[in-house]
Formats: structure tokens, C-alpha cells, sequence
């Protein structure tokens, strides 16, 4: 496996700034996250990721899942 040095972090810097290490995963596909200055764990952006496989069902139910959480407050709205 080849890392590419900006797509490197700790666990104690995944532990206290997730969210940019999120952002950075987003970016560029994946980090990987190093414990005891070895490669122990890869944080993957799943919607750019080939690697994982899912079905339609699960397609669907991933980007509803989506809309819902970003739209929440409109369709609370609307449900009134």
C-alpha cells in the first residue's frame, strides 16, 4: 500500500479534530490514521471510494439519509 505523506495523521489528531480530518478524507479519498508510528486505520470517503460496493437499496437509502439530515428543518416545515 502506498501513503501518500499529506494523507497522514496521528490518533491523537484524528481524536481531537476529526471533523478537518473528515474534511481531508474528502478531499483526497482517504487518511490514514497512524498509531505508534505505524499505519493502523484508513478514514474513507465512501461516495468517492470504489473499493466499497453497495447495492441500489443502499445507494438510495445513503443519499436520502443525506437530504434528510442537510433539509431537516425545511421538512419539519412542511410537515406542519
Amino acid at each position: 500500500m502506498n501513503i501518500n505523506s499529506q494523507q497522514i495523521v496521528s490518533i491523537s489528531e484524528a481524536n481531537q479534530n476529526f471533523s478537518r480530518v473528515a474534511k481531508m478524507a474528502e478531499k483526497s479519498g482517504e487518511v490514514v490514521i497512524f498509531k505508534n508510528n505505524k499505519p493502523k486505520y484508513r478514514l474513507i470517503d465512501i461516495e468517492s471510494n470504489t473499493e466499497i460496493e453497495m447495492t441500489e437499496d443502499e445507494k438510495i437509502d445513503f443519499v436520502a439519509a443525506r437530504i434528510l439530515k442537510k433539509y431537516h428543518r425545511a421538512f419539519e416545515e412542511l410537515a406542519k
